[in-house]
């Protein structure tokens, strides 16, 4: 008998996959932007322009909301999760400036290994077998898919550390998720962000805003902060961190793909690097329902 949750999780988990795309087609022209705007400004205002677009959603979503959640508890959840993503974002743009794309979507897709083991530190009990292997599957997948060699030079230590902290953050999300709607807490998380991050501007200063650049604040404010990341807390709020990070670790994939939409070509590692990925998720998702099915069978 088919679960009534299943239509939901399945909804929420294509969603997480879209967040995935919009997430993986964005480091190319990230990197290119960050050699006119200085990495703070990039930051800051692309998650400034993603609050101003989300936020008349998010105030109708929020007056039609059954249960109203009062502003204190909101920020409560929003601060956190915003300083640690303000902090992961910090490390992978600098970061960019001294590392390949490769290598930095493959150290960023690290997240996926992360994840689990601080969940293992949180509940001081293993991961199952199946969700094991669901990860080293996806980790040795990163792995191919971007050809990456990674050194732990500048650029790759500061990405390494916004592995760890997206981690962090996904974690997180996936206790504060359920309890508000996903306009609502993106959007305040997203204020959040932009708002600790103005004093690094007056630090680094702006930089030049090229075409280049501007065109990057806007498709990553719009599409990545606005759209993807709702569409992250709608699914964590429906879907375990650790399954949420084997399906936001398509986001190399499609990393990989836009390369070879703009010629840069996809190599046979890279498509076995994909179809690990694939696999991976398959492992998680198909092997999850089998116990589920066993344990009811026992029951």
């Amino acid at each position: 008998m088919r679960h009534p949750s299943q239509p939901r999780q399945l909804g929420s988990q294509l969603g997480l996959v879209l967040a995935a795309f919009l997430f993986g087609v964005t480091f190319v022209i990230v990197k290119d932007a960050v050699q006119d705007v200085t990495p703070a400004a990039f930051i800051t205002f692309r998650f400034a322009l993603g609050t101003v677009v989300l936020a008349p959603f998010a105030v109708v979503s929020h007056r039609r909301a059954s249960v109203r959640v009062d502003r204190a508890t909101l920020l409560r959840a929003a601060l956190p999760l915003g300083l640690v993503l303000c902090a992961g974002y910090f490390f992978q743009t600098v970061g960019l400036q001294y590392t390949s794309v490769s290598s930095s979507a493959f150290i960023t897709g690290l997240f996926v290994v992360f994840t689990p083991l601080i969940e293992v530190g949180l509940r001081r009990r293993g991961l199952g077998p199946v969700t094991a292997t669901a990860v080293v599957l996806a980790g040795i997948g990163l792995f191919f898919i971007t050809g990456a060699r990674p050194s732990l030079g500048e650029g790759e230590a500061l990405t390494l550390g916004c592995a760890v902290t997206f981690a962090v953050q996904i974690v997180m999300l996936g206790v504060w998720a359920p309890r508000f709607h996903p306009l609502t807490l993106n959007t305040a998380q997203m204020a959040v962000l932009a708002v600790v991050s103005v004093p690094a501007v007056l630090v680094t200063g702006v930089g030049t805003l090229t075409a280049r650049a501007i065109v990057a604040i806007a498709v990553t404010g719009v599409l990545c902060s606005a759209v993807a990341f709702t569409l992250q807390v709608r699914g964590q709020a429906r879907v375990g961190a650790t399954r949420s990070a084997l399906v936001l670790s398509f986001e190399p994939v499609f990393a990989a793909a836009t390369g070879y939409a703009v010629g840069k070509g996809l190599g046979a590692l890279s498509a076995l690097g994909a179809t690990l990925i694939l696999v991976a998720v398959i492992v998680e998702e198909g092997g999850a329902t089998w116990l589920e099915g066993r344990r009811a069978r026992r029951s």
